[in-house]
């Protein structure tokens, strides 16, 4: 009887990192396809906290899907995916308590850093503010189209002197001169933003679809509204999921989508753009004791790679 050399190295086993990547804490010499950063913020909250641990459960999920093999082989597509994609994970950027500031300018840094290397950068919160960074780190950059999944608008411009909670990252994105566009899909039900903020947002030229209208659309037709040609950075809100598959989120709205009906229309998306980022947020593991939701979050992103490297190599 033989036995096997070396370790079997279950996912159960080790260190989380994403999708049990290479860690890299020198965020100077980064040298990847795709970096991993966490941005564990979650002050900017009005209703339920708890995102701060979105990073790492979102990580914790991600070892589901990395049993070692080369790549990921989809027999549907018939494409392996992943298999020539290299992912780092950059750790957390530093969070000071109570500090929106200092922590949005400390994630700003991040994924400058990551862009920088001509890495694509994939940041994973934290609240729906971290966003707020994110977009600020593409000053210089070409314009580029946001396309946001989410229950909500978060379109408000200040509330009670807040610029920058997680009410207000589509505002403030509105105002960058690299933020061509948005198209804002899963909007439904009573918002935190108000009429006025629906008004603005049509007024900077956003396309707002419901769930519903979303549906009644078809995945196709609403990937066509995208502008052709555009690059695109994709922010995906957990509570655009309906909380029956996804509970774990500070502000649940029923009536979301299902995980296929956004999985193809990001594929979709992915075939037809350069994805210039991606964050997702909103992962807030404590109101989840199953971890579903954490694990919708890693799956999605994890096919969402793989969407977006396949597209990348069939385009080249």
């Amino acid at each position: 009887m033989t036995h096997a050399t070396g370790r079997l190295d279950l996912p159960f086993t080790g260190i989380c990192t994403f999708a049990r990547s290479p860690y890299q804490p020198d965020w100077t010499v980064i040298d990847a396809d795709v970096a991993i950063l966490g941005a564990p913020f979650d002050a900017g909250t009005q209703w339920r906290a708890g995102a701060r641990f979105g990073p790492r459960g979102v990580r914790d999920a991600s070892t589901l899907f990395s049993f070692g093999h080369a790549g990921a082989y989809d027999h549907e597509d018939d494409v392996t995916y992943l298999a020539d994609t290299t992912i780092v994970d950059l750790g957390d950027a530093d969070i000071v308590h109570t500090d929106t500031v200092q922590s949005h300018a400390n994630i700003k840094t991040g994924v400058r850093k990551i862009l920088d290397a001509g890495a694509l950068p994939v940041v994973i919160g934290g609240d729906h503010s971290v966003n707020i960074p994110c977009i600020d780190a593409f000053e210089g950059h070409a314009p580029f189209h946001i396309v946001q999944i989410d229950a909500h608008l978060d379109f408000v411009d200040i509330r009670h002197g807040v610029r920058n909670g997680h009410g207000n990252p589509m505002r403030r994105a509105s105002e960058k001169a690299w933020v061509s566009g948005m198209t804002q899909i899963g909007i439904r039900n009573v918002s935190s933003t108000a009429r006025d903020g629906y008004d603005a947002a049509h007024a900077f030229g956003a396309d707002i679809l419901s769930v519903r209208q979303t549906r009644k659309l078809g995945t196709d037709a609403v990937a066509a509204r995208i502008p052709a040609g555009a690059p695109v950075y994709i922010t995906i809100d957990i509570d655009g999921f309906c909380p029956s598959i996804a509970p774990g989120t500070g502000t649940p709205s029923h009536g979301g989508f299902l995980y296929y009906e956004i999985l193809e229309l990001l594929q979709k998306v992915a075939q037809d753009h350069d994805i210039v980022g991606i964050d997702l947020v909103e992962v807030a593991p404590d109101y989840d004791p199953t971890g579903t939701t954490s694990i919708l979050a890693a799956q999605l992103l994890m096919n969402l790679l793989g969407f977006v490297f396949h597209a990348r190599s069939q385009r080249a």
